[in-house]
């Protein structure tokens, strides 16, 4: 259907019938689905606690260990301390859970910390909880994969040497599923997130009765304890362990991020999604630290402190305790399900607004940000292979980023119920991510997001502080490397703009000459359809030939004179036997003497072989010289295929 605009131009919208045919890729991904699609691959709270609180859930299988790894430095004599310091994470824990709930409902379009820091807090903090949560979610999945493999290493000791190419390929495979879509992926890992939950409830349930009964008993054959040398219980020590212990709160803002990914009622339904994976992960953490002590858990790359939980409980390895093993290495894996469900979707948004690489705001086949999925599977295999998939040198990198977008996050809610209260009643504010109006008890909710900041805040320097010469400090480096990164990517978007812009651009200038340049290197079919284009498009041509050999050219000039319909021939002398060198400063000379709005185009020949393969017979010079000439300012390059058998 056509619609005349009152300027005279008339545009045409018409749908088209092409589908996307079957392929290798419909098979690996599944068939491509059109955009009307999008709302059908929602999800529900069901399957929403396993694409989204994986991450989260999964931080129990190595959280308490990690306590214990560093109070192992003052004897087992400090294990004691390990539920206290689980206690006052699982406080910290309530704390962040109920200042994301609000972030939720405030923000329902989702992009947490970054939308939130960008609507309150400006560029630059939105810039850093943006690169915070993207180092994050890298390190989500190469810590979770790497410990998953830790698992099944602990069940099966003659794997160990192969953990490198196991993690590797078990991430391979989950960008695999996330390839295909949330809906999708989301179903096939709902079933391993609840089959771990429920053996996990189990374990923890059985061992607190046996404990409670007096038959749980210790671990039998436990390994060796590794101190270097015994250290005093101080105050640093007891901060060493609690900020090792809090990257179980990793991934506790991850639904918040994929908010659009729910069914309606959105807000809602993420809302109490967030509370159940709150309730989840604070009972099991607070389990399995709690029975750490009773069973003389001793923490080991040899063996997982679930792994000596499982069979003390149990009593053997049977089948219940390989249940265990086997739920804990897949919701590990599946861990970094939250992070390819989150990463892509934070990145859409950094590039929607011109801080990353447009290409990652575009949605694939399967309507998910594909490439963004690709990128961060790359960058977790690379940290995966740099660190031996050690789950204890990949720690102290871990949870620096959550805690930072934590702190900005509620930082930026505290703010913005700040300003909410300073509305008129009935007045309305529209920002990017949200509406601002007028809401009862705004006070208590920015004192709640107050508190959360402020406690976010001293974790993170705690972190920072304790962990800095353990690696931290690669992570406290990295953040402004991104944030550079960013702003040097922003400047080049808004640079580009200004230079396309039409704002004042006035009539374009009229062409008052075109001149076209035709490079030959024989004269032959493809040399005479490239000529017949040359001229539809200005009557001033050249033709120029590259003489590497003299004999040769003087065959040329004669067919020129046949077959060059008066065209002029400029034969350029190469004693050196270049070809591309001799051409590109004969196109800048002339280029150096073009007059105000001259157009200059160089068409290319080029003879196509009717399979891909025969090109690799031939020299490619088009191809060559179209690439050289593609950064020439003013200069329009353009070739003329000529296909052959």
């Amino acid at each position: 259907m056509g619609i005349e605009k009152e300027n005279g131009a008339t545009i045409l919208h018409r749908a088209t019938e092409y589908q996307p045919p079957r392929s290798w890729r419909t098979w690996l991904i599944g068939r491509p689905l059109p955009t009307a699609d999008a709302p059908h691959q929602t999800i529900g709270k069901a399957v929403g606690l396993a694409v989204f609180a994986s991450d989260a859930l999964s931080s129990t299988a190595y959280a308490t260990q990690e306590i214990l790894i560093i109070l192992a430095a003052a004897g087992t004599m400090a294990f004691g301390y390990v539920f206290p310091i689980s206690v006052a994470i699982v406080v910290l824990l309530a704390i962040v859970a109920i200042s994301y709930e609000q972030t939720i409902h405030a923000y329902p379009g989702g992009g947490g910390a970054y939308i939130v820091a960008r609507d309150n807090l400006g560029e630059l903090p939105a810039q850093t909880a943006g690169a915070a949560l993207l180092t994050d979610y890298i390190l989500t999945v190469a810590v979770s994969v790497s410990s998953g493999v830790a698992q099944l290493t602990s069940a099966f000791p003659e794997l160990f040497a192969y953990r490198v190419p196991i993690a590797v390929v078990l991430v391979l495979f989950v960008m695999l599923i996330n390839l295909r879509g949330v809906k999708e992926s989301g179903a096939i890992f709902a079933i391993p997130t609840y089959f771990f939950m429920g053996m996990m409830f189990l374990t923890v349930g059985v061992g607190l009765f046996r404990h409670v009964t007096g038959t749980l008993g210790t671990v039998v054959g436990p390994p060796p304890l590794e101190v270097a040398a015994a250290q005093a219980i101080t105050p640093f020590l007891i901060l060493h362990a609690f900020s090792s212990g809090t990257a179980a709160l990793t991934g506790v803002e991850a639904i918040s991020n994929g908010i659009p990914a729910f069914k309606e009622p959105r807000s809602r339904n993420a809302g109490i999604t967030l509370i159940w994976m709150a309730a989840i992960l604070g009972s099991l953490f607070l389990g399995i630290s709690l029975l750490a002590g009773p069973i003389g858990a001793v923490p080991s790359e040899a063996e997982t402190v679930i792994s000596q939980l499982a069979r003390t409980v149990y009593g053997d390895q049977g089948l219940l305790y390989l249940g265990v093993i086997a739920a804990t290495t897949v919701i590990l894996i599946m861990a970094a399900n939250t992070s390819f469900a989150d990463f892509p979707r934070l990145s859409a948004l950094l590039a929607g607004d011109g801080f990353l690489p447009r290409q990652l705001a575009y949605r694939g086949s399967r309507l998910v940000y594909s490439r963004g999925i690709m990128a961060l599977a790359l960058i977790a295999c690379v940290l995966i292979v740099a660190f031996g998939a050690s789950v204890t040198a990949l720690i102290p990198l871990y949870a620096i980023g959550v805690f930072l977008s934590f702190t900005l996050s509620q930082a930026g809610m505290a703010r913005r119920w700040w300003k909410i209260g300073h509305l008129s009643p009935g007045q309305q504010v529209q920002e990017r991510g949200s509406v601002l109006r007028r809401e009862a008890r705004w006070q208590l909710k920015m004192v709640i997001n107050g508190l959360g900041s402020a406690c976010t805040l001293v974790v993170m320097l705690v972190f920072a502080g304790t962990k800095f010469v353990d690696g931290a400090w690669i992570v406290l480096l990295l953040m402004p490397i991104l944030v550079a990164i960013f702003s040097y990517i922003h400047h080049h978007y808004q640079r580009l703009a200004r230079q396309l812009s039409l704002d004042d651009y006035g009539a374009p200038p009229r062409l008052a000459r075109h001149r076209v340049i035709l490079p030959i290197g024989g004269v032959h079919r493809g040399t005479l359809a490239a000529l017949q284009y040359a001229r539809s498009l200005s009557d001033d041509v050249t033709a120029v030939h590259v003489a590497l050999d003299a004999a040769e050219a003087e065959r040329i000039q004669r067919k020129w004179e046949t077959w060059g319909e008066g065209v002029r021939l400029v034969v350029l002398d190469s004693p050196y036997r270049l070809m591309l060198e001799p051409l590109l400063e004969y196109i800048e000379e002339v280029a150096a003497h073009r007059q105000p709005n001259e157009t200059m185009t160089i068409v290319v020949p080029q003879f196509v072989p009717g399979r891909w393969w025969n090109s690799l017979l031939h020299t490619q010079t088009a191809t060559w010289l179209r690439l050289a000439l593609l950064f020439k300012p003013g200069i329009v390059v353009t070739d003329v295929s000529y296909q052959v058998d």
